[in-house]
Formats: C-alpha cells, structure tokens, sequence
C-alpha cells in the first residue's frame, strides 16, 4: 500500500451460530505480515458445532492476529488487525462459509455470518458481535515487540549438566521455589524426550473427547449383548451381490439390513427412539427413525444421519448410507447431515471382535453396536452345525430404558435378522 493513506481496522469474533459465545482457533490461513484480499480464507475455528472457516472482511495487511490453536476466544474479543486504504470500504454481512462440518450430531445450525466492518466514531465504544470492526489511528504496520526470554532459575550444577546433556532450560518446567528448575527436573525432561510427541488436543478431537466424557458421565449405561445367527442373511447377500455385480452395482455389506430391521422394530419400542433434553428435563420421543451411523474419518469419528430409514428399499438405504458415510470420510457432509439422528448404529466392521460396549451419542438413549460375523460350530435344529453368528453389543440409558425393553428390542431385531428375505419384502425371488 506504498503511497496509499492507510487506516486500521479491528476485526471481532463474531457469533458463529446459534448465539455461540465462544470457539477454539483451530488453524490461522495468514500471519501477520500477510496481503489478504476480501473474503479470502482467515482462520478456522470450531464451536461445540462444527469447524467453521472464518473469512477476512476487508482487503488488506495482516498487522496481527489473536490466539493460537487450541486457544479458546469469546465471542466479540479482538480476532485480528487490519491495515487497509482509507478509501476502502468493508463488506456490510459477508457470509462465513462453512468447512467440512466436523462437529458431532447436534440439532442443526444457521448458517453463520461474518462480521460486518465499521468504523467506530472518535469516542466511542469498539462495536462487537457482527459489528465486529473498528477503526483505530493510521499508522504503518509494526511488528509486535518481541517477549523478553523467561528467565532461568537454575543452579550451576543443574546448567552444567543440561548443557552436557544439550538439553535447553528453557523448555524444562521448573517445580522449585519460584519456577526454579531442579536436577529431578532435568532428569524427567531427559527421560520424556526421546520418542514423545505432543499433540494439541483441539478441534474435532477436543469435540469428540469432550461428547464421551459427557455422555459416560452422566446417562448410566445398560450393556445388553445377543447371539444372532447370520447364516441366512449372508447367503442371501451373496445371491444378492452375484446379481448386482452383473449389472454393475455396487455390493452389499450386511449395514442396510440391519438398519431397516432396527427402524422396523423400533416402531414397537418408542421409549428407544428418543432424545433426552437435559437443559428441559423432558424425553423427546420420536415417530420417525433417523439412524446415525458412527463413521470413522481422518478428522476422528463423526456420524452421518440416514433419514426415515423405515420408508427407504434395499437400494435406496443401501445408496443412501454409502453418500453420508463417504461424505463424512472426505469432509463434504453438510452441517446438517452430521444431525438429527434419534439412534446410532456402530460397527468395526471385520475388526469389530466379539463383544464391545458402545458409548451413546448423546442426548439418544440407545446405540446398537455391531460385532463381525464368525462361523461357529453350534447346535442347530438339535445337531451340530457350522453357523455364521455375529453379535450385538448395544448399549442404553438405564434412567429412560429398562432393562427388559432393551433386551426385547434386541430380540425384535435378532428375529427379523434371522428371516432377511423378509425384512424388505420378500427377497426370495
């Protein structure tokens, strides 16, 4: 901006949606020093949401920014520093464009705006929420002045042998008197060195961490595990998959069956299909089936929802939990289809073991886990045979299910498992 009359600008963190009052720097797209254009990306930041990429509202040089990942900023605080031409003027409601939604389910969200920009009149108060930029004194861009080293209280013994050992004193947490640094001090920083990476726990991580301890620590959970015989349902699903693979579709994993046959035997078991709202202390109860299929992702785990599951064929539900799934996996999935679902189906697929104890995904009080498929050597008809069974390992909120309503509900789907050609029609033909 050589030779152009400059003025600065204060940009505020403005309410991300659904009257946030705070969120976590994720990741900053510029540094100060930086040319930014309007509208290009700023930050990414993460409420209890989703992560939300933040644009810049003014065409300009970065002169600073506040908070680094991890760091958590209340809404209206200072977000960055802007130098920009006088003449230039900020962008009135610049949409915030949404990232890849990371968060888990939640009710869904508004699209969230950015901040407007606006000079504050001489006097009075910086504006924030979004009206989130004020105007500060003209002055050329100045880097920030650098922090004084902190100061090292350590003894010569001490230095002497970080120095011999080529370990930097100011790295090492003193547990002394005033911060100092003690030999027991030196000797963990030298056993903790080697092979430790530390890794911020922020973001999508930060979420999912936050969501368990949550939901293990307040709903008491009610483990129920069954034996189901698969035997028929896998022969079925390779007659299936020899006809889709001749007419080049895509083939069948065991997920779309089990789901319709949760969705169908739900409609006998409402007290399962439902949300508790804690801040209310009401149980919302729901007609529809909405599944959540718990997905794992580069990002950690999220959870697509597949909708009115109990109205969907074979095809439709088998195409339908392949979009979201795949969706969340590459970080397309909209804010809304990481939403809403009123019960969760869990699975590790061929790592899934024998028995697991699934956390909920709260405010739903039931999560259905599913195990992988062995063939086992079992009585059968009263002979020995060789069947494929697989195991459900679901979990309940014992304050909303009893434990009799669970194990029925497990049954009314072990059943409709254990004759597949009828859970979708008849499939015989």
């Amino acid at each position: 901006m050589t030779g152009e009359a400059t003025r600065r600008f204060v940009m505020r963190l403005p309410d991300l949606g659904e009257g946030t009052v705070s969120a976590e720097v994720i990741a900053w797209k510029v540094a100060p020093g930086d040319t930014v254009r309007e509208d290009a990306p700023l930050v990414e930041m993460a409420t209890d949401k989703a992560v939300v990429e933040v644009p810049s509202p003014v065409s300009g040089i970065v002169v600073s920014v506040s908070g680094k990942p991890g760091d958590t900023l209340a809404v209206g605080s200072e977000l960055a520093v802007f130098e920009v031409a006088t003449g230039q003027g900020v962008a009135a409601a610049s949409p915030v464009a949404a990232a890849p939604p990371s968060a888990l389910p939640t009710a869904p969200a508004s699209a969230p705006r950015a901040p407007s920009a606006v000079a504050a009149p001489k006097g009075s108060a910086a504006p924030t929420g979004a009206a989130a930029v004020a105007a500060a004194p003209a002055r050329a861009p100045s880097a920030a002045p650098p922090l004084a080293p902190r100061r090292v209280m350590a003894s010569p013994a001490t230095r002497r042998r970080a120095a011999e050992a080529g370990v930097d004193l100011g790295s090492v947490a003193g547990s002394g008197p005033g911060g100092r640094i003690l030999a027991l001090d030196l000797e963990r920083a030298q056993q903790g060195a080697p092979g430790v990476t530390e890794i911020p726990v922020i973001g999508v991580r930060r979420l999912i961490a936050q969501r368990m301890s949550e939901s293990k620590r307040n709903a008491p959970h009610f483990a129920y595990v069954e034996e189901i015989d698969v035997t028929d349902l896998e022969a079925l699903r390779v007659r299936l998959n020899a006809a889709r693979k001749a007419a080049g579709a895509e083939s069948l994993t065991y997920l779309p069956f089990i789901a319709r046959a949760l969705a169908d035997a739900l409609a006998g078991f409402p007290q399962c299909n439902a949300l508790y709202d804690a801040a209310r202390n009401v149980l919302l109860r729901h007609a529809t089936v909405h599944i959540g299929i718990a997905t794992q992702t580069p990002d950690g785990l999220k959870v697509p929802v597949v909708r009115d599951v109990a109205r969907r064929g074979l095809d439709d539900l088998t195409a339908e939990i392949r979009r979201v799934t795949e969706a969340a996996r590459s970080g397309k999935a909209k804010r809304e289809e990481l939403s809403g679902s009123t019960i969760t189906l869990t699975s590790l697929g061929k790592l899934g073991g024998i028995v697991s104890t699934p956390i909920l995904n709260a405010p739903e009080v039931a999560i259905i886990g599913v195990n992988k498929a062995v063939e086992r050597v079992v009585v059968h008809d009263g002979a020995i045979a060789i069947r494929r069974i697989m195991n459900l390992s679901s979990s309940f909120d014992h304050r909303f299910v009893d434990g009799y309503d669970a194990a029925a509900l497990v049954q009314a789907v072990k059943a409709r498992l254990e004759a597949p050609q009828d859970i979708f029609g008849d499939l015989t033909t």
